[in-house]
């Protein structure tokens, strides 16, 4: 058996099927494209579905791959069990409709016997029930004698979707011997126990199953075959689980020198190891496929992973962010087969960064709170913890359900939780009550009819026409009910065919205008659309009495002009925001309106100012190239061939309309745009700033937009100009000079402050007192700042060797402040230990070095129990 190393095994194995003549196709994302069944991909077929299926056609009849895989269900068991990974390899060979059964079981025999050089003695093999073929096939060509071979039935060796392409599997287990084994002695694959371990298996899709259940053969039958690539790398290095394999023990080694921790001392420090040495792949290769975490979808898998890592980190003792530079060893050992993951080094080092440093200020606050109460309930003889209390650590404090439940689960503590689900489904009625209805101001103006009752098509002709003369007024809609005329001063919504309003949709606003009929004008202050697209314009009658009949349209061309320049940038940003931030960047949101843009976009942090002016000058750069805006209705497969990029994919039906603008952006987009990007006049970005965790907005203007902003900014300029008493040029130096002026008066009344508060703090600070054969000071104060309190501590420290505790009380905020001198420390006490202590009595936490350390809490009148407990703390510290 060869010893090779996870990533040698990966290369031999591609190269093998390369001389088979299969295409070598790179991992696919581990985002699923254009299939909405998937969160993630978690399987090495599951990218190709569409080529199984027959709706798309693949690049070569034969195809390999190492697809990077993500699997969560069972991440609970991560760390505790020998299997279980999130991230892993799947190495597969498919063919698609060209070789079947007996090249894909003679391969796989080739491959394991010959490359890897495993004894084929110590391989079987099993076939499904009613599949003479492959045991055939396996017994009498490849020569496996039938004691090796095992028939198992539907549930082990078949696989089927609901409806289309299903078949017959084989799977190939090797035998790790005896000593893995049980006392059965007819034990063999599909026994429990761990002796045989799957290695490949070989999916032979034959058949095409129907609605009614029944299998048809297909006519060009398909190959399967999938190969843990960890799984078989474990087999020939003789590692008992996956965190011995070469290059995942090479992480967990770092793991370990991170926390200065020696792997195999403890088996509950080692669960954490091999937890973070796990998450840390998956996080890493998740971020380099562009998903940031968020709270909602594959964005809360790798919060959720990052923050389990986090946890377990300080299970180990590690306090401070780390699982970022531990993401180094990840790409400087992949990155053999993932350039990628080099070429977003930097990235995934500071979206890692930053999520961990996030969720630390999270984990503070609510572990303190969560042992105080597991404290608590364990000393009244209780172990079922309140889904309330659940509840509100995850609403007030961001502490995860599931991170709770880890930790009560070590606890020995069970959490109630119905109650908990009670206490979220209550949060989100109280929610759906407070929200403001103001998106469904169309359907509040009068009512609208239910779709369904509206028969005749709505022909939208807005793309081309501002103006449109004989449409018809076919539905008038007031007070919840359809109606055959409306008064002047009187709202309603009317239907009208052909239209040239733009109803509201893609971000764009809708239009207003005007609607004259014979003897009435209606003024139109807002277009929208039923679920179903029937457009329909609301309006107020400003002159007359409306009856259905011909009427003649006119949108307001002034505003919509202003509306395309604002739609058509949102384009052109977007590209420059991936050519400047990177791919990862996607739009998560927009307001496109005549006088502002606003588009939200995903971003893991605030852009610098050099960003945000180098995608201004490029946004502007394309302006002034004057491209051409052209549309085009094709196919959703043709758009994406094009590189046509797609937002809100379940919006889309068979024709989609792509906007493109020259060869800069390309876009599948349904609203109104300029004719070419001259006519967008000028760019400017106003703001960029964060509106949720992963997700970043900017505010813009446009065309005379940008004109009348310079112009208020000039204004602005003489204003100040006039208040500072100088030139318009000077305006800089003088606000400098008015800044170091106000900097240095601070400092000289911090310093006076600070005397101040020493003064007095040294006439109120209590004498000094002996306990457990040490020096004390303490004392208590109100108002006074936690940098005060340490330099007092500092002071009075070295001055009399003696340990300081010092407490304060700022607007119910409380500050403890501990300082220990170096002969305390050598008796075992350390400020950090006593302040921790101190401060979680008062309901806080904190800590730091051992001569001095800082802490916080919320229950100011704990103070005086948390003072005088310090002989306790003392006694129990004491060497």
């Amino acid at each position: 058996m060869k010893a090779l190393g996870l990533h040698e095994v990966r290369q031999e194995y591609l190269r093998f099927f390369e001389h088979k003549q299969h295409l070598i196709l790179p991992s696919f994302s581990l985002v699923p494209q254009n299939d909405k069944s998937l969160l993630l991909i978690g399987a090495g077929m599951a990218p190709m579905k569409k080529y199984f299926t027959g709706e798309a056609v693949p690049p070569r009849s034969r195809v390999a791959t190492s697809q990077k895989c993500i699997r969560t269900g069972d991440v609970e068991n991560v760390g505790k069990t020998d299997r279980h990974a999130t991230f892993f390899e799947m190495l597969g060979n498919f063919s698609f409709g060209d070789y079947f059964k007996r090249e894909a079981i003679h391969w796989a025999w080739e491959f394991l016997t010959e490359v890897l050089e495993i004894d084929g003695d110590l391989l079987w093999a099993t076939v499904y029930l009613d599949d003479d073929e492959a045991y055939e096939i396996w017994h009498k060509e490849i020569g496996i004698p039938e004691s090796r071979l095992v028939r198992l039935g539907k549930e082990d060796n078949f696989w089927e979707l609901a409806v289309g392409p299903s078949g017959p599997c084989s799977e190939i287990y090797f035998d790790r011997g005896e000593k893995y084994g049980c006392d059965d002695p007819d034990c063999k694959p599909g026994c429990e126990c761990d002796r045989y371990i799957e290695v490949w298996n070989l999916v032979f899709t034959q058949f095409d199953k129907d609605e009614e259940g029944e299998y048809h053969p297909l006519a060009n039958p398909n190959i399967d075959t999938g190969m843990g690539l960890e799984r078989i790398a474990s087999v020939l290095q003789e590692a008992n689980n996956i965190f011995e394999i070469d290059a995942i023990h090479d992480i967990l080694e770092k793991v370990c020198e991170t926390a200065g921790y020696q792997y195999g001392s403890d088996p509950q420090k080692d669960i954490s190891v091999r937890v973070i040495t796990d998450h840390i792949r998956a996080v890493t290769f998740m971020i380099s496929d562009s998903i940031i975490p968020s709270n909602e979808g594959r964005g809360y898998v790798v919060r959720r992973l990052t923050r389990r890592a986090a946890k377990h980190g300080r299970n180990l003792g590690i306090d401070a962010a780390f699982l970022y530079k531990l993401s180094a060893a990840v790409i400087d050992s992949w990155k053999i087969r993932y350039e990628e993951l080099d070429e977003n080094r930097d990235m995934i080092e500071r979206v890692i960064r930053r999520e961990e440093e996030r969720f630390l200020k999270t984990l503070e606050t609510g572990m303190t709170l969560l042992e105080g109460e597991v404290a608590r309930l364990k000393k009244e003889g209780s172990r079922r913890f309140s889904g309330e209390d659940a509840f509100k650590l995850y609403d007030t404090y961001g502490f995860p359900l599931d991170l709770t439940k880890e930790i009560l689960e070590e606890s020995d503590m069970q959490l109630d939780e119905e109650a908990f689900l009670r206490a979220m489904e209550e949060q989100k009625v109280r929610a759906r009550e407070a929200r403001d209805d103001s998106d469904n101001i169309g359907w509040s103006a009068g009512g609208a009819m239910a779709p369904e009752e509206i028969k005749e098509d709505i022909e939208f002709v807005g793309y081309t026409r501002l103006q449109v003369s004989g449409a018809r007024l076919l539905h008038i809609l007031a007070e919840g009910e359809e109606t055959y005329h409306l008064q002047t001063g009187e709202t309603g919504i009317f239907y009208v065919n052909p239209t040239p309003f733009y109803a509201e949709g893609g971000g764009q606003v809708g239009d207003t205008g005007v609607i004259v009929g014979e003897d009435f004008k209606i003024a139109v202050t807002d277009t929208k659309s039923t679920k179903t697209g029937h457009s329909y314009c609301i309006g107020t009658v400003k002159e007359g009495t409306v009856e259905l009949g011909d009427v003649d349209l006119y949108v307001d061309e002034a505003r919509r002009e202003k509306t395309r320049r604002n739609h058509s940038v949102t384009h052109l940003l977007h590209r420059a925001l991936r050519d400047v931030l990177g791919e990862h960047v996607n739009q998560a949101g927009s307001l496109v309106a005549p006088d502002a843009m606003r588009f939200d976009f995903t971003h893991y942090e605030a852009m610098t100012p050099e960003q945000i002016q180098d995608v201004e000058e490029k946004v502007n750069a394309e302006i002034f190239r004057s491209l051409p805006v052209t549309t085009r209705l094709m196919s959703y497969d043709e758009a994406k061939e094009e590189g046509a990029v797609g937002l809100f994919e379940d919006k889309y039906g068979d024709r989609v309309r792509v906007v493109s603008m020259g060869e800069y952006s390309k876009e599948l987009c349904g609203g109104t745009h300029v004719d070419n990007t001259a006519q967008i006049g000028m760019f400017k970005i106003l703001s960029e700033g964060g509106i949720s965790a992963g997700v970043r907005r900017i505010e813009s203007k446009t065309g005379l937009g940008v004109y009348a902003y310079m112009n208020e900014l000039d204004e602005r300029q003489k204003e100040l100009a006039s208040l500072l008493k100088s030139n318009e040029d000077q305006i800089t130096e003088k606000i400098r000079n008015h800044l170091e002026r106000e900097k240095q008066l601070e400092k000289e009344l911090a310093k006076l402050q600070a005397d101040i508060a020493a003064s007095k703090m040294d006439r109120e600070l209590g004498e000094t007192e002996e306990i457990q054969g040490i020096s004390v000071i303490r004392g208590s104060f109100v108002d006074i700042g936690v940098e005060d309190l340490r330099n007092m501590a500092e002071k009075r420290r070295d001055k009399e060797d003696a340990l300081v505790l010092l407490s304060a009380e700022n607007a119910g905020k409380v500050q403890f402040v501990c300082a220990s001198p170096k002969s305390a420390i050598e008796k075992g006490v350390k400020a950090g230990d006593v302040v921790k202590r101190v401060a979680k009595i008062a309901g806080g936490g904190g800590g730091g070095r051992p001569d001095m350390a800082t802490a916080g809490a919320k229950d100011a009148a704990k103070i005086p129990e948390a003072m005088g407990a310090l002989e306790e703390i003392l006694a129990e510290l004491r060497n």
